[in-house]
């Protein structure tokens, strides 16, 4: 397999079971595991990022850990990926803490705060990155538990871990969601995901306002066609070749390439920002 930083497709022909594997991919993703440098911007802080294991997760926990923040990671089953996260943070000195389960469920995201706060002693940044996607051709294809799976994993899950974080959050703390260029130019056969990402940013919009007075911030970094296990899970082989090609840097990005822009909302370099959304989209102009 080869591990090229930032490949131009055609990508090797490749195929997964949702939700997919980092070991399984060729090209091998970057996460930032031998490129990205910390300047301690988050010493002393508590992180959780949910989605974790792999993909941007993978790639904003590996910049926390670097710049000083203990970092929880939240995940569905993907253990191994989750066990070379974990590994990863604690190679950087920070503490790392690894919580299995289904994100969907409201009574599991209230034990992930919970253990969050118990075990790494408070809360201050929240990411909301994990998401559920599935492809289809036709709207008659998508059944109304699928409609409902992709719906409590990409928002309802912000909304239960936010209200749940809130109260332990002080001034100065940050809550930053994942959306996406299809929250602005939705692919048609990814309905249900691109509903999602539009709801996620008048999620972010209005909490960013209801939290102001209590000095967290909400933001969000709005993703591009981006090379994790979702691709070759979630899309046609064909679809998995060309992958961002379409994009005017001609290429998917790598999810070393969105850690920075995290880094940033979570840290007093974006002390003055709320309510924003930073594309991270390759090109590709969000109207």
């Amino acid at each position: 397999m080869s591990n090229t930083r930032r490949p131009k497709p055609p990508h090797p022909k490749q195929e997964q079971s949702p939700p997919g594997t980092t070991p399984n991919m060729d090209p091998l993703p970057d996460h930032g595991e031998e490129s990205y440098r910390g300047n301690g911007r988050l010493e002393g802080k508590v992180a959780l990022i949910t989605g974790g294991d792999s993909g941007i997760g993978r790639a904003v926990a590996i910049a926390f850990a670097r710049e000083g923040a203990d970092v929880a990671i939240a995940y569905l089953q993907e253990h191994r990926d989750a066990e070379d996260t974990a590994r990863l943070i604690e190679e950087a000195g920070s503490k790392a803490l690894t919580i299995p389960g289904d994100l969907s469920d409201e009574g599991h995201c209230n034990g992930v705060i919970e253990k969050v706060v118990n075990e790494l002693g408070g809360l201050d940044i929240l990411v909301n990155n994990a998401a559920f996607q599935r492809t289809y051709a036709d709207i008659s294809d998508i059944t109304a538990e699928e409609w409902d799976t992709t719906f409590r994993t990409n928002i309802y899950a912000p909304f239960f871990l936010s209200k749940a974080a809130v109260p332990h959050m002080k001034p100065g703390s940050s809550i930053i969601n994942t959306t996406s260029i299809q929250s602005k130019q939705p692919s048609p056969q990814l309905l249900a995901y691109a509903s999602t990402k539009g709801a996620i940013l008048n999620f972010t919009a209005g909490l960013s306002a209801m939290m102001a007075d209590r000095g967290i911030r909400v933001n969000a970094v709005a993703q591009g066609p981006i090379w994790t296990p979702l691709i070759p899970s979630t899309m046609p082989q064909e679809k998995v070749e060309n992958f961002g090609k379409q994009t005017a840097l001609g290429r998917a990005g790598q999810p070393a390439e969105l850690a920075g822009a995290y880094v940033l909302l979570a840290s007093d370099l974006g002390s003055y920002m709320t309510g924003a959304v930073i594309p991270v989209t390759g090109g590709e102009i969000m109207i």
